[in-house]
């Protein structure tokens, strides 16, 4: 009797920390190979052939259709340069420039991956609608309260990240490239 309480324990034990870490690993974007650049991470492998079994598992438990090696990359932000994270009751600026690309995206979503409702139904940018400086720079504010210019509304929600996309861009395909790309910086402005 003594040996089958043993043993029911060391399966428990084993059950709780083998699924608990699986769960970690899944919901926390817990994957092999990533490229940070400042705030922004991207997961280069995703979407080939060489991908991780974690990976692959994020990509099968959410159904997001990861962009190929020779289309692009997908950078991910949940807070800014200095570690803060997003709320979308507080102010946040991404300016600067971006890595050399033919195109490409920034999106607002919450921490599920769904877009944020927001009354002007504006959910992200691209880089042909953007308006830029002389220089070619731009400022993306984002926020809960309407701004000049290229203004991103944030719902007022809780947490929420920020998806940049790059399309045919040799950044990801490149890791030497792609640590010294140049990212927009994400800074934090006034909290309501």
């Amino acid at each position: 009797m003594r040996l089958f309480f043993g043993f029911l324990f060391a399966f428990t034990i084993a059950a709780v920390v083998g699924l608990g870490g699986t769960w970690l690993s899944l919901t926390r974007g817990t994957a092999f190979g990533a490229l940070s650049i400042g705030a922004w991470t991207a997961w280069p492998k995703t979407g080939t052939p060489g991908i991780d079994p974690y990976a692959r598992a994020v990509i099968s438990r959410t159904g997001e259709l990861p962009i190929g090696v020779g289309d692009g990359i997908a950078f991910y932000a949940n807070e800014d340069d200095k570690g803060n994270p997003f709320d979308g009751r507080c102010d946040f600026d991404v300016s600067g420039i971006t890595p050399t690309a033919r195109f490409w995206t920034l999106t607002l979503y919450d921490l599920e991956g769904k877009l944020v409702a927001n009354s002007v139904n504006r959910h992200g940018f691209t880089s042909q609608e953007i308006i830029r400086n002389t220089d070619g720079s731009f400022t993306i504010s984002i926020g809960p309260r309407a701004r000049y210019g290229n203004w991103l509304p944030s719902g007022g929600i809780e947490h929420y990240m920020l998806v940049l996309r790059l399309y045919d861009t040799p950044v990801g395909a490149a890791t030497r490239a792609g640590r010294e790309a140049p990212m927009p910086a994400i800074t934090a402005k006034d909290c309501a």
